[in-house]
């Protein structure tokens, strides 16, 4: 695979090289603007008065003229930061050292769903005093282990509150509006300070879709015009509170909830070829959905009089989401039910993390503590057919009872970590973690099931400033991932109209992996951006994917382990402002991830990609231009596009190809009328491809292909209309 992956990608790595040096170039031999802009190597600083003259509307709108923000948040196209194995993100396993990068006065807020990455876009720009990017690693900051760190710093005063609005308007392809708004108050009084946000957003989507069905020998099999509609307005409530009993003494709660119940409908006309006349018949499917979610976290810190401190964050939350799929069979004057899937999960998670954090040494610091962690899922799932010789049953829909399963899952899990902190010199900082993982997994319902799992998980983070501009970082880190509890029992793929469901297993077992990484930042001077280079291997053990649990009678698959498998590449992110043509206020990012992941299949036994949804190698290109002196007008947008390594799902008994298709997302945005921001945007219409090829008498190692399945569907462009203001 490699000379080919390099044959594939050589002319593209030498031209982004060739461009990556000409705009260095350039920016040497150009003059920089000074912009108010302080760093003292570790941390870059921007004081409100910087974002002055763009008249902001919220945190996200200043952050946002900030170069190579999007590494600081953890985007970038990164594979390498996520994906299996990786414990970031709101899957990751229990709350742990890392968690989201962003701080809110220097503290983390404790919360999965409802982290400080949530709050950038509700809370007003008026609000802040400065913001801080942390290159470097230290004892005293609320996470570890991230490459950068973003600290928003509020305003300090007796009593002051800000409130923030936002009317939006979504047009759709299928002529229809969807409104949406959000309303946000920050403000503090005295030692007390509060956040408080509730917010609606339209999430309709209307699909229309087509697939052409072709039999081996290439004869038209069948066709299916697809209309799927998803009317859903999910509607949120988050707030935070902070109180400070003294200096010593600080407690903070965080609060979330989530309702986003919504009906989704199809609607298929299939035309069958098979016989010597065509046959067309009509089916439609009621699928409606309840969905809500709540979560409560917290944390409470005492410092002592040698400058130790005692901090502990605790989460509670939950999720359940219940539907029911009835399909019909529509004739001139019937309609027939065929088919009734009920399926229910309820997941809940409760966390305690405690730590002692204390200075050994002066340049030395250490956090001992301990994570105790409770996972819960509850799940049933059952499964109706037509079927006239057999009897029907009202907990079916009326229909012939096919599938019944009820499962429960639960996790104990306790964590004892230590991290060391070492400031070697005014250059470098090592960080070491050594954290020790005690878990039991028990099962119950349709399968039953416990076991017991040990993990010894070292990480080493080293950094060294090997200029005031440059900074070298490498990591090397044995994670686990988050299991899917989902998997455990029997499921659901709605992606399949012909797959009803599909089995679960409880002997999984979590996913494992060391990721090496090694990474070099270039910021230049002046803020005119930020050059950042990653090379990474990853190495996984006892992966996720689909195997096959067939019995004599039925050809089945489930998620299992299945082997070992890597993936390593280099990811390049670029993001300048245009001083070099005279343009500051032009600032163009770019980035470039090439990847090779592989693993054994399962099923025929050969060496494959793997499949990873979402991820792979791609390339990104974004600009933004700030017209300030125009009505503070501002416009840009983002693309994106997925290459190499096409995404494919291998199924015991089909294959699915997904060709990768680009997304874009535009904007245009001006100051007007009272005061107010108006902006537009443009999002994609979310084009979708597949091509499914099904086997028969056999799976897909040594059966016959049944049928090759080409299908596409786009949910239209979708135009959007905001109107923000403060007061």
């Amino acid at each position: 695979m490699m000379p080919m992956f390099c044959l594939q990608v050589r002319n593209k790595l030498a031209l982004a090289t060739g461009l990556t040096a000409v705009l260095l170039l350039t920016y040497l031999q150009t003059g920089f603007a000074q912009n108010p802009v302080t760093s003292d190597d570790a941390t870059v600083t921007y004081p409100a008065d910087f974002f002055a003259q763009f008249q902001p509307y919220s945190v996200n709108d200043m952050l946002q003229r900030i170069p190579g923000i999007n590494l600081a948040l953890g985007g970038g196209g990164g594979s390498a930061q996520g994906g299996p194995g990786s414990s970031g993100g709101g899957e990751r396993r229990g709350l742990g050292a890392g968690g989201d990068q962003v701080l809110i006065n220097g503290r983390r807020i404790a919360g999965k769903g409802n982290e400080g990455n949530a709050q950038l876009s509700r809370i007003p720009a008026s609000e802040v005093q400065y913001i801080e990017i942390i290159r470097g690693t230290s004892g005293d900051l609320d996470v570890r282990g991230g490459r950068q760190v973003i600290n928003i710093v509020l305003t300090e005063e007796e009593a002051n509150t800000s409130y923030a609005f936002e009317v939006n308007m979504d047009y759709n392809h299928d002529d229809t509006f969807n409104p949406g708004s959000k309303l946000s108050a920050t403000g503090q009084n005295g030692a007390f300070n509060y956040f408080l946000s509730a917010e609606i957003e339209p999430r309709y989507e209307y699909r229309d879709g087509f697939e052409v069905s072709i039999k081996p020998d290439g004869s038209l099999n069948q066709t299916v015009k697809r209309d799927q509609l998803r009317d859903a307005q999910p509607k949120s409530v988050v707030a935070n509170f902070g109180y400070e009993f003294d200096p010593q003494n600080t407690a903070n709660l965080n609060l979330q909830w989530v309702d986003n119940d919504f009906n989704f409908f199809t609607d298929r006309i299939i035309t069958d070829f098979d016989g010597a006349d065509s046959v067309v018949r009509l089916e439609h499917d009621d699928e409606p959905t309840t969905d809500g979610s709540w979560e409560i976290g917290g944390d409470y810190m005492h410092i002592f009089g040698d400058t130790s401190r005692w901090k502990t964050l605790f989460i509670v939350n939950e999720a359940e989401q219940s539907s029911i799929r009835d399909r019909y069979i529509l004739g001139s004057d019937s309609r027939t039910n065929d088919l009734h899937l009920n399926n229910y999960e309820r997941y809940r998670e409760r966390i305690v993390r405690s730590s002692y954090i204390f200075d050994l040494f002066g340049d030395q610091s250490i956090e001992a503590g301990v994570e105790g962690a409770q996972t819960l899922l509850d799940t049933s799932l059952q499964l109706g057919l037509l079927d006239e010789n057999e009897p029907g049953n009202p907990r079916f829909g009326g229909l012939s009872p096919v599938t019944d399963s009820i499962g429960h899952v639960e996790e104990m899990r306790y964590e004892y970590f230590a991290i060391h902190n070492w400031s070697i010199n005014d250059r470098m900082t090592l960080e070491t973690t050594l954290l020790f993982e005690d878990s039991t997994i028990s099962q119950e319902g349709t399968l039953n099931n416990s076991r017991d799992f040990t993990f010894f998980r070292p990480k080493v983070d080293y950094r060294y400033d090997i200029t005031p501009a440059v900074q070298f970082r490498a990591t090397i880190e044995k994670d686990v991932m988050q299991l899917s509890f989902r998997d455990f029992t029997a499921g659901v793929d709605s992606s399949d109209d012909e797959q009803n469901a599909f089995e679960g297993n409880a002997d999984l077992r979590q996913t494992q992996s060391w990721r090496y990484e090694a990474n070099v930042e270039y910021r230049l001077p002046n803020d005119a951006g930020v050059i950042n280079t990653n090379l990474f291997l990853h190495q996984f053990e006892d992966i996720i994917d689909n195997v096959d649990v067939s019995t004599e009678d039925q050809i089945l698959s489930a998620r299992g382990n299945i082997g070992d498998g890597q993936r390593y590449g280099i990811n390049l992110n670029t993001s300048l402002r245009l001083n070099f043509i005279n343009q500051p206020n032009m600032l163009l990012t770019s980035g470039l991830m090439l990847e090779e992941p592989s693993q054994i299949d399962p099923f025929t036994g050969l060496e494959r990609e793997r499949s990873i949804r979402g991820g792979g190698s791609n390339y990104r290109l974004g600009f933004r231009h700030d017209l300030p002196h125009l009505s503070n007008m501002n416009w840009g947008f983002n693309y994106r596009k997925e290459f190499y390594n096409d995404f494919l799902v291998w199924d015991i008994d089909k294959i699915e190809h997904y060709p990768k298709m680009g997304s874009y997302f535009g904007w245009f945005e001006f100051q007007s009328w009272a005061n107010l921001v108006y902006r537009i945007e443009l999002r994609d219409s979310r084009l979708r491809c597949r091509i499914r090829t099904r086997y028969i008498n056999g799976t897909i190692a040594n059966g016959d292909i049944d049928e090759i399945e080409d299908s596409c569907s786009d949910a239209g462009p979708v135009w959007a209309i905001k109107i923000r203001g403060t007061f």
